[in-house]
């Protein structure tokens, strides 16, 4: 995917004029050209010309791909030709991943690439041009290779272009062409994403499989929300919770249960093969000079092969809200209400946590440019202290030379789209009695929990203005993935604040772009890790997330795997498609990390640097 199109532009102006109708239209050729300004891709397009060979020139194998997985796919030629690839493949030359590449093959002739085929979509597309070329056409930023393929974009003269360049290896990539691009040969290529064996659709299957997927993220969240007793710490399995999981994590003071669970995050990123490191950080009471355990992080690292000075990390915390209602009473009972602090904490944070851990099991068999961390804070609940600490210790004071290029949060992710759509109730759940929702109201610093699905959020920063794009690049990044890659082009949009109040521009903006299922926005305010990169080191952050303040069971006991899978079922209801929760859940955590995936894997190519920096 040609991917790599950060904006970096001379005139910070001019760039935010372009953003802005870009977000209302289609991208035009000034809104591209400045895209593919900041990150050559690799990956070329065709010019006129492609007239001198045809279809049967060209034979391409397989004919489907494996969605969601690297594989091998050969390209024979007949006649002299160009063959441009338009997703990431595996460099074998210098072990990295690559946002696509040109090649040319000689008559009689074939080519072989690793690539990883698209894991949400059934269509892939290979272009073929004559010989040499240079230029070549490319899809919009917010359309899919399928979209531009239905429109006959290999047949028109208005499509963007850019131009091959030679890079360090035999792979091309690829830089913005000023003019438009001629014609191209495209050969569509199906793509299918396979069942694991152990489930079936209802269970999750169709986000089973690839180099990561929904189903393994939902079986971490299962083996840490675990609630089954046991009896006592001296059990094998059984830690300081009484409980087979990993619950109780409230975080700071020595709680032995968050030391239990951290245990568990550090053999687990030790077997993935990552440098691990835990970081502890304490403060001594000034009243009684005791020295407390304020934040307990544990990192894993892969040091990078060309800039390990370089790092992209994502995180989410691993803490959960502690009780403050002694005795966990469930807001589910009769009479009892809200209160705060939970015990499994499977939405916030388990979740999050999971999708790092299966991107880091994931992205720890690759070689980067840059160093990988990734990251579980503590302390966020307590005001994002974990995080705090490590931005400022292990970053500002003991390791200055080092930037960190990009950071990618999770948390609260998972509850939204597909699924999500308003709060059950009866059956002990939203409160207990049928039509109990506490407030069915469209909130206006939120969005309607009722008969509807939920969104996903992507959200960016750092932004000082509500109205503004600030972040254009990392915004762009979050459009070209999510548009084929991730297969929400349909369902995605880009809200902005311009001509809405500030308090409410995004539910304002959300309702007046027909209640889009993704959204993809700059948000001026930090409520998670993320706030301690933008607000310390100036990084420029992604996020996902779903249902927050509007989640019945937001901080409280009520916070389960069994709450998670029955927001998210669509079966019987009037919204959605028909599926199970644990179907619709899996399909919304697959969502979730693919993107994240990706977004590590195009900004170890070329990181996105703050704005403001610039």
């Amino acid at each position: 995917m040609v991917i790599e199109l950060l904006l970096t532009s001379s005139s910070s102006i001019e760039i935010v004029q372009v953003i802005r109708d870009a977000m209302q239209r289609r991208v035009t050729a000034a809104f591209l050209t400045l895209l593919f300004c900041l990150a050559p891709l690799g990956g070329c397009f065709g010019e006129e010309g492609s007239s001198a060979i045809s279809n049967g020139d060209v034979v391409i194998t397989p004919e489907t791909w494996i969605g969601g997985e690297f594989q091998g796919i050969t390209i024979s030629a007949e006649s002299d030709l160009s063959a441009f690839v338009p997703y990431l493949i595996l460099n074998p030359e210098n072990g990295f991943v690559q946002n696509s590449t040109v090649v040319d093959i000689k008559s009689g002739e074939s080519v072989q690439l690793t690539v990883l085929a698209p894991p949400r979509t059934d269509t892939a597309v290979v272009l073929i041009g004559e010989y040499g070329r240079e230029d070549w056409p490319i899809r919009d930023l917010t359309e899919s290779w399928k979209s531009w393929y239905a429109r006959d974009g290999y047949d028109r003269n208005d499509n963007q272009a850019i131009s091959r360049t030679s890079s360090n290896t035999s792979f091309d990539a690829v830089l913005p062409s000023p003019g438009n691009s001629g014609d191209v040969i495209a050969i569509r290529l199906g793509i299918e994403r396979q069942f694991k064996a152990a489930y079936d659709e209802s269970e999750g299957g169709r986000h089973s499989t690839g180099i990561v997927d929904g189903r393994t993220v939902l079986n971490y969240i299962n083996v840490m929300s675990d609630e089954t007793p046991c009896a006592g710490p001296e059990v094998v399995g059984c830690g300081q919770d009484f409980a087979l999981g990993y619950l109780d994590r409230w975080a700071g003071q020595g709680n032995a249960a968050y030391e239990d669970a951290a245990q568990y995050l550090i053999r687990e990123l030790e077997g993935f093969g990552l440098e691990v490191i835990d970081h502890r950080y304490e403060y001594t009471s000034l009243t009684t000079g005791q020295q407390n355990v304020e934040s307990y992080n544990v990192c894993g690292y892969r040091f990078g092969e060309v800039n390990p000075d370089k790092w992209m990390v994502f995180g989410a915390h691993f803490d959960i809200a502690p009780p403050a209602n002694a005795g966990l009473v469930s807001p589910h009972l009769p009479g009892v209400g809200r209160t705060y602090g939970t015990r499994v904490g499977a939405y916030d944070n388990t979740a999050g946590t999971s999708m790092v851990l299966t991107v880091a099991e994931a992205m720890a068999k690759f070689a980067t440019r840059n160093t990988m961390v990734f990251c579980l804070w503590s302390g966020e609940e307590g005001g994002k202290r974990g995080s705090d600490y490590w931005t400022e210790e292990h970053i500002l004071e003991d390791n200055p030379n080092v930037e960190v290029t990009n950071y990618v949060n999770l948390d609260m992710a998972g509850v939204n789209w597909p699924g999500g759509g308003g709060a059950p109730c009866g059956g002990n759940h939203g409160g207990g009695e049928p039509n109990c929702d506490p407030d069915p109201q469209i909130d206006p610093d939120g969005y309607p929990k009722d008969e509807e699905v939920w969104p996903m959020r992507v959200y960016i920063g750092p932004s000082l203005d509500h109205d503004v794009m600030n972040q254009p690049g990392m915004v762009n990044l979050a459009l070209w993935i999510g548009s084929d890659a991730i297969g929400v082009e349909e369902q995605m949009s880009t809200l902005t604040g311009e001509g809405h109040a500030a308090d409410t521009w995004k539910v304002d903006d959300w309702l007046v772009k027909d209640r889009p299922e993704i959204i993809i926005y700059e948000d001026t305010t930090a409520r998670s890790d993320h706030a301690s990169f933008q607000d310390n080191l100036g990084t420029v952050t992604m996020g996902f997330g779903g249902l927050v303040d509007g989640y019945w069971c937001y901080h409280q006991t009520c916070d389960t795997v069994d709450e998670m899978v029955d927001w998210m079922d669509t079966t019987g209801k009037d919204y959605g498609e028909e599926q199970t929760g644990t179907s619709n859940l899996v399909d919304a955590l697959d969502t979730i990390t693919w993107w994240a995936t990706y977004s590590f894997f195009q900004l170890d190519e070329n990181p996105v640097r703050s704005a403001y920096l610039e």
